[in-house]
C-alpha cells in the first residue's frame, strides 16, 4: 500500500472526528443523535372542549292503538263493503247482520218488551183499584203503597226492556267508532257471527307515534321530555319529535324500547304505518377532553393511548366516548393540557413486541 493513499484515509477519519468535537462545543446536536427524539408533530395536546351529547337510533311508525270492531249480535254477515286501507267516518255503517239467529235474537227482545208492556198496564190496574177500595175503606194504605211499588217496578222493567229492543236494533249495524282507516278485515260476507267477534280493525286518525331502540349507555341516559328529530327518508324534512315514552324493561336483545310523538301534531298527517327512518335525540351539553382519533389503541379489549412524560412515552388505559369529527371523546383517563402521540402511535406501542415475543419450537 504507498503511503499518500493511508494518509489520506488518516486525514478523512481526524477530519470527522474534529468535527464533531467542533459541533459538540458550538450546541449544535449531531444527526445521528436527534434521529431519537420525535417531532412535534408526532404529538397531539388534549384539548377541553364542550360536546353536546346525541343519541341515535333507527325507529318505525306504529299505532298507538287499534280499535276492533266486533260484532255486538250473533247472525249473518251482510252487506260488508269496506276492505284495508279504505278510511271511514265515525259512525260510518259498515256492514249488518241479518239471518235466522239475528231474527230469533230480536224476537227475544221484541218478546221481553211486550211482557213488559203487559205488566206495566196490569200494576197500572191493581193500583186504581187498590184507591178505590182505599176509598171504600175496604183496603189499607199499606195496600195502596204496595201496588205503587208494584207499578214503580213494572214501569223500570219496560224502560229497560224497551232500552233493550233498540239496542238489538242498533246491533244489527257495524259501525265505525272513530274515524279512520281499515287495517285489516277478519271476517266475509255471509259469514256467521258469534258475539264478541272480530269483523275488522280500526286505526283511528292521528294515533300514530315513533317506536325506537335504543342499546348500551345511551339507553340509560334517556329521560321523557328530551326533544329530537325523526328523518323518515333521506330527502324529507326532518320533523321536530317529543320523547313521551320509555320502556320499563329491555327487551330478549338488550335493546330498550322509547316511544315518541310529534311536537306538532299536523306533521303527522303524512306518516305512514310502518313507514321507518332515523331519530335523533339532543342530550345534554357536557364538558370533557378529546385527542385524535389516531392516538387510540386498542390492546387485549382496553383502549390505550401513549402520554409524553418527562422519562419518555408510556401506555396509559383510557375509556372512549363518541367520535366528534377526527378526535374521540375520553371519557377516562386524560386531563386537559396533556400530550399524546398522534402519529404511528400502534406501532410505538408495540415497538417493544419483539422482545417478549417467542418463536415456536
Amino acid at each position: 500500500m504507498d503511503m499518500p493513499a493511508v494518509s489520506t484515509r488518516i486525514f478523512r477519519k481526524w477530519h470527522r472526528a474534529a468535527f464533531v468535537v467542533v459541533a459538540s462545543l458550538a450546541g449544535i446536536v449531531p444527526a445521528y443523535a436527534t434521529a431519537r427524539t420525535p417531532p412535534p408533530g408526532d404529538y397531539a395536546v388534549v384539548r377541553l372542549q364542550h360536546h353536546a351529547m346525541v343519541y341515535t337510533a333507527y325507529a318505525q311508525v306504529e299505532p298507538v292503538s287499534t280499535v276492533p270492531v266486533r260484532a255486538l249480535a250473533p247472525g249473518a254477515l251482510n252487506d260488508l263493503h269496506v276492505v284495508p286501507g279504505a278510511t271511514v267516518a265515525r259512525g260510518q255503517v259498515l256492514g249488518r247482520l241479518g239471518g235466522a239467529r239475528q231474527r230469533a235474537f230480536m224476537a227475544g227482545r221484541e218478546a221481553a218488551l211486550r211482557s213488559a208492556t203487559t205488566r206495566e198496564a196490569t200494576a197500572r190496574q191493581v193500583l186504581a183499584i187498590a184507591h178505590t177500595q182505599y176509598a171504600q175503606r175496604l183496603a189499607t194504605r199499606q195496600d195502596v203503597d204496595a201496588a205503587r211499588s208494584a207499578l214503580a217496578a213494572a214501569r223500570a222493567a219496560l224502560d229497560t226492556a224497551r232500552a233493550r229492543l233498540g239496542e238489538a236494533r242498533a246491533m244489527s249495524s257495524l259501525r265505525a267508532p272513530a274515524a279512520g282507516t281499515v287495517m285489516a278485515v277478519q271476517a266475509a260476507d255471509g259469514e256467521q257471527m258469534a258475539v264478541g267477534e272480530t269483523v275488522l280493525t280500526l286505526l283511528p286518525r292521528n294515533t300514530l307515534w315513533i317506536h325506537a331502540t335504543y342499546y348500551g349507555a345511551d339507553a340509560a341516559r334517556l329521560r321523557p321530555g328530551m326533544h329530537g328529530r325523526f328523518q323518515p327518508t333521506a330527502d324529507s324534512a326532518a320533523i321536530p319529535v317529543k320523547l313521551v315514552s320509555i320502556a320499563s324493561a329491555l327487551a330478549p336483545d338488550g335493546g330498550r324500547g322509547a316511544w315518541l310523538l310529534p311536537l306538532d301534531p299536523a306533521s303527522a298527517s303524512s306518516w305512514i304505518d310502518g313507514q321507518s327512518g332515523t331519530v335523533t335525540l339532543d342530550g345534554p351539553v357536557r364538558n370533557g377532553v378529546t385527542v385524535p382519533t389516531s392516538a387510540l389503541v386498542l390492546d387485549r379489549g382496553r383502549w390505550w393511548v401513549l402520554v409524553r412524560t418527562a422519562r419518555g412515552d408510556r401506555p396509559q388505559p383510557v375509556v372512549p366516548g363518541p367520535a366528534l369529527g377526527w378526535r374521540t371523546w375520553i371519557a377516562n383517563g386524560l386531563r386537559a393540557g396533556q400530550q399524546v402521540v398522534a402519529k404511528d402511535a400502534f406501532l410505538k406501542f408495540h415497538r417493544d413486541i419483539a422482545q417478549s415475543y417467542q418463536p415456536p419450537d
